[in-house]
């Protein structure tokens, strides 16, 4: 059928009303809709939210499918609730060319599980020492509007500044992975009292936050934008909060897991709780959700992060750094901002979904659930509460730390342009 009713769903988390579906477009939004030639989904209830964007997604391919593939991770983005995402460049080869994002691209086409924009590297080869084809990338069919090294930082001046003026031409922005490698040489965790006590060498917050300072500088001086990556310090924070106080254009972002975890539990020394950057404190923690919370902090992205079994189950020290996020992402926000009063649904929406969308400029995602936009919309069952199973992930890797824990809310449906690529919790 081409036509779709969903019948009382709350409306980012406002009263209930149906919301019918014609073709790839909302047809209208009220109450009483006709369900006549259309198929029900009987909302019950659950919040309906615009499709939700990620602009921090690490796909793997190409060359290290064994972690993930554009198609298992865009089939874990939709069980998530996820209708667009945003692909790192950290592939083999470097996403630096206009023939590897196009790749990646076409590859998300071909996946039609939700859209996939690749990001293109900064530097050639991330290695830092000269600027990629930034402007053959975003004249390329991928159209790429965001840059970023992730995984390493721009640690170079001139190459940043240059950078930000290159993209400042076509709009673009440079998402910055702040990270000042020299102070962070050795680093296996947090530096600080854990730290102290389990004998690891200690990443310091300074690390993250000069980098900080010295970009928004660099961004105010060039009149360009930058993004923050996975921001973790109560002092970044602050930074963060000063430069936006002077007008400079200074986005952020935070994770679902520097929301929830702290650098105690690395006293279990298991490698599902080595990231980058590494979980922090209880302090760290709770202002990264005041400033979510108040708007320092733009927008929640996953940084999913895969890694195969055998990159993990190891010594602390040989293992690799990061987390899988698009699939319980939803489930941490709720538990972290929602279920604690900091944010309301309406609030989710604008953080995971119009936020990142504007960041990304994602055409056709981030829109209002209206009559006359894209249907590209999830629904949530937010009284559900249940234990992290990694097993049923859809995504290739299960590098979940949130195993066993027992977390609120589950994405039921998803659709991208009225197609429903999960209902009722299953992928189609």
């Amino acid at each position: 059928m081409s036509k779709t009713l969903i019948r009382g769903a709350k409306v980012l988390g406002g009263e209930p009303q149906d919301v019918l579906i014609d073709g790839g477009t909302i047809e209208a939004v009220g109450t009483g809709l006709s369900a006549e030639g259309a198929e029900v989904v009987e909302a019950d209830g659950k919040v309906l939210l615009p499709g939700l964007v990620d602009l921090h997604t690490h796909l793997r391919e190409p060359g290290r499918e064994d972690s993930e593939t554009v198609l298992t991770g865009t089939r874990a983005a939709a069980s998530g609730g996820y209708t667009a995402v945003f692909a790192m460049a950290n592939t083999f080869p470097v996403a630096d060319t206009a023939g590897v994002v196009e790749q990646v691209w076409r590859l998300g086409q071909e996946s039609g599980y939700c859209d996939v924009q690749p990001i293109g590297a900064v530097t050639v080869g991330l290695e830092g020492r000269k600027l990629a084809e930034l402007g053959a990338m975003h004249e390329s069919a991928a159209g790429v509007t965001v840059f970023s090294d992730d995984g390493k930082c721009v640690d170079d001046a001139v190459i940043m500044r240059r950078a930000l003026e290159y993209v400042k031409a076509f709009g673009g922005v440079v998402a910055q992975h702040a990270q000042e490698p020299r102070l962070t040489e050795g680093a296996q965790m947090n530096e600080g009292v854990v730290s102290a006590e389990l004998g690891l060498g200690g990443w310091p917050a300074v690390a993250e936050e000069s980098i900080i300072a010295r970009d928004v500088l660099l961004a105010e001086h060039v009149g360009s934008r930058v993004h923050i990556c996975h921001l973790s310090t109560a002092g970044s924070v602050e930074i963060v909060r000063w430069a936006k106080s002077r007008g400079i254009d200074v986005t952020a972002e935070v994770t679902p897991h520097h929301l929830l975890l702290t650098d105690e539990l690395v006293r279990s020394y298991n490698p599902v709780y080595k990231v980058n950057p590494p979980l922090r404190t209880e302090r760290d923690v709770m202002a990264l959700r005041e400033a979510l919370a108040d708007g320092t902090i733009d927008i929640v992205a996953t940084d999913h992060a895969p890694h195969p079994h055998e990159d993990k189950d190891c010594e602390w020290a040989a293992a690799a750094m990061g987390m899988v996020g698009l699939e319980t992402a939803l489930s941490v926000v709720q538990e972290t901002m929602v279920d604690t009063g900091l944010l309301d649904w309406a609030g989710v929406a604008d953080r995971m979904s119009f936020k990142p969308a504007r960041i990304g400029q994602a055409t056709g995602h981030g829109r209002p659930v209206s009559a006359g936009e894209p249907a590209n919309l999830t629904l949530v069952d937010t009284a559900y509460r249940g234990a992290v199973d990694p097993a049923g992930f859809a995504s290739r890797s299960r590098n979940t730390p949130y195993e066993g824990r027992e977390l609120p809310g589950r994405v039921t449906h998803t659709w991208l342009r009225g197609k429903a690529t999960l209902v009722d919790g299953k992928l189609t």
